[in-house]
């Protein structure tokens, strides 16, 4: 499946639709804004678009053959297939980098992206990871 071209497509059809919204989001509202309003209007651009998005969606984590319930959040699920992490920081730190990886790993995903809101250039604040892809 991974090698599967159109599986790969896919994934890099729904990362291009989010990256147009967020430079959509981040021109219209510039940096400086609480995390929750960039997901918030992300959601709906998103939907806007016809793509499945889920805010604050729960994930289980399974430790040790048990199922934790209150594992995590991922800001936004889209189309079931990519996670975004939201940002909206000074600087993005490496923590961010490898909360993002945990995610991807945990979910069984394949594509995340970590997007800090707050830069002036939304380019210099958006970064795309895979998980073994």
């Amino acid at each position: 499946m991974k090698s599967d071209p159109s599986f790969q497509k896919k994934h890099n059809e729904v990362s291009g639709a989010i990256l147009n919204c967020c430079i959509r989001v981040h021109t219209e509202l510039g940096p400086g804004l609480l995390e929750s309003i960039y997901e918030a209007v992300l959601a709906h651009e998103l939907v806007k678009l016809g793509h499945s998005v889920r805010r604050q969606q729960p994930m289980p984590i399974v430790y040790d053959g048990l199922v934790f319930e209150e594992g995590y959040r991922i800001d936004i699920l889209v189309d079931d297939l990519v996670v975004v992490e939201i940002k909206s920081v000074e600087a993005l730190a490496p923590v961010h980098y490898k909360q993002v990886l945990t995610y991807l790993k945990l979910s069984g995903k394949k594509v995340g992206l970590l997007v800090n809101f707050n830069e002036n250039l939304l380019k210099d604040g958006f970064k795309r990871l895979v998980n073994d892809l």
